[in-house]
């Protein structure tokens, strides 16, 4: 028993690490593959997605058609115990990937962050987000070579006090996908409307329970740990 663990460990190990490689290339795809399969419910898609981190070499375009190809049904979410800004976990991956929900109420926005080394692929089940792209901060302390080291102290870690530069303005409508890894740059998602909220799903492969926020006006990193307001349906007992 402990043999086999050990061999499911290493290959869990040597798939992240392959996926973290990729986010050095991979930039997205604009349109689903031509004549790949189709997720027609969020069942299938969580179904496909096991499939796919199954083997050992991930085919992350894939990955990203299976994110466009899914059409969002409101009856397939919309009773679960969600909440604006709640991360809900929707499934595990048995820890190879996390799929999640979050919900944004009216003007609501997210702090800048990173993905810690992740791929992100975000796409919209309702309403619409204005994706913000940001470039790294310009100190040499806080390069893109260090994008992942967020186990840093962070008042460690000395800052230029340079504005974060902005890199682009994207708005998402329902079953529009965007995608961002660490080497594409930092963002930020908020709700346009000032009248309707907003829902997506997000995909963080491999999956992160830490990533760091950023100051827009300084660059200053701070590190974030990030949990679950509900997860499969429930909510998570929180402790102090």
């Amino acid at each position: 028993m402990t043999s086999v663990m050990r061999i499911e460990d290493a290959e869990a190990a040597t798939q992240e690490q392959y996926l973290r490689g990729l986010t050095k290339t991979f930039t997205g795809i604009e349109k689903p593959l031509k004549d790949a399969p189709q997720c027609g419910t969020l069942t299938e898609l969580i179904a496909e997605l096991h499939r796919v981190f199954a083997e050992d070499r991930v085919n992350i375009e894939y990955v990203n058609h299976l994110m466009m190809s899914y059409k969002s049904n409101a009856a397939e979410w919309r009773s679960l115990p969600i909440r604006s800004y709640t991360r809900n976990l929707v499934d595990a991956g048995n820890g190879k990937f996390n799929l999640m929900l979050l919900c944004w109420n009216e003007g609501h926005a997210s702090a800048i962050h990173d993905h810690a080394d992740s791929h992100c692929f975000m796409k919209m089940l309702k309403g619409e987000l204005t994706e913000v792209r940001y470039a790294w901060p310009k100190d040499a302390t806080v390069n893109e070579d260090a994008a992942a080291n967020i186990g840093q102290d962070p008042e460690d870690q000395e800052y230029s006090g340079d504005e974060l530069e902005e890199l682009s303005r994207t708005t998402l409508a329902t079953n529009g996908v965007c995608y961002i890894n660490d080497t594409l740059g930092l963002h930020r998602v908020e709700n346009p409307s000032h009248s309707d909220v907003a829902v997506s799903l997000h995909l963080y492969c491999p999956p992160f329970d830490t990533c760091s926020v950023f100051n827009k006006q300084t660059g200053k990193r701070t590190k974030c740990k990030v949990t679950f307001w509900s997860k499969y349906g429930k909510r998570e007992e929180q402790t102090e």
